[in-house]
């Protein structure tokens, strides 16, 4: 009777470390390997994937070609990331458009989260959000192509059980469709955004124009994104660069002058 006993409860253990092995929730991303795959895309000519616009329409990604393009990926159900991040690329773009114009640029934020993210969700996320506005529209990819179209952005998701944990990106695609930068994190410097789209508008590098306009850009050159920190940082290593070549400069300018004031007092003699 006892070992019976004993084999049941065994048995009831072992089904409830199971269930609890079944549901344990599923490793979050790796930030090194979806930053690797980020970068990876740039230079990458994208694929014509066809989605449905917020009021049910089919449109294709060549449909914006012509102008540069920022790309941003969320799902509807998200309550914190996605939203922050959203209001953040708005504010950018109420700024960039400020400065390069309001026509210049469009602006396209597709839902991952399929079935869900349907062109009604895809609508009224846009509509609690304020996000109303022109050349900026929210779409609905074909299930289908879901992982072609995330993969060829370089954009990387993995379900979790309170949602999706996924790399926060703006892509910044060419006039072609080409993807030319990556931008990160859910704070960023609005010039990480304007400083492409004026290269891609204008043709050439963004001169720059001012001492203020060059302290920024400085800071840009200076920093870099941590993937798991989900913010950008100063890169230590080009501090060090930098310090090194101020202090070899320092130490040759002082050499150039020593040398000249020997010289000088050797001629004397």
């Amino acid at each position: 009777m006892y070992p019976l006993k004993s084999a049941r409860l065994l048995t009831g253990l072992l089904a409830l470390s199971a269930a609890a092995w079944a549901t344990e929730p599923a490793p979050g991303l790796d930030p090194d390997a979806a930053l690797k795959a980020s970068q990876a895309a740039i230079g990458r000519r994208l694929a014509d994937y066809a989605f449905l616009d917020r009021n049910g329409r089919q449109v294709r990604l060549a449909d914006y070609r012509g102008k540069p393009l920022l790309v941003s990926f969320v799902y509807t159900g998200c309550n914190a990331a996605c939203p922050l991040t959203t209001k953040l690329l708005a504010d950018a773009i109420r700024k960039a458009r400020g400065v390069i114009g309001s026509d210049s640029f469009r602006v396209l934020t597709i839902g991952f989260n399929l079935p869900y993210d349907s062109p009604e969700a895809m609508r009224d996320f846009s509509r609690r959000h304020g996000l109303d506005t022109a050349n900026w529209e929210f779409l609905t990819p074909f299930e289908a192509q879901i992982g072609a179209l995330t993969a060829d952005f370089g954009f990387t998701y993995r379900p979790m059980s309170w949602g999706f944990d996924h790399i926060t990106q703006v892509t910044v695609v060419d006039r072609e469709g080409r993807i030319y930068r990556q931008v990160y994190g859910d704070t960023f410097s609005i010039w990480l955004l304007i400083d492409p789209l004026k290269e891609l508008i204008e043709g050439t590098p963004v001169p720059v124009r001012s001492l203020a306009d060059f302290i920024e850009r400085v800071r840009i050159l200076c920093t870099a994104y941590d993937p798991r920190t989900n913010t950008y940082r100063f890169k230590t290593t080009i501090i060090g660069e930098i310090v090194s070549f101020v202090a070899i400069t320092i130490a040759l300018v002082w050499f150039v002058w020593h040398e000249r004031r020997r010289r000088r007092k050797t001629s004397a003699r």
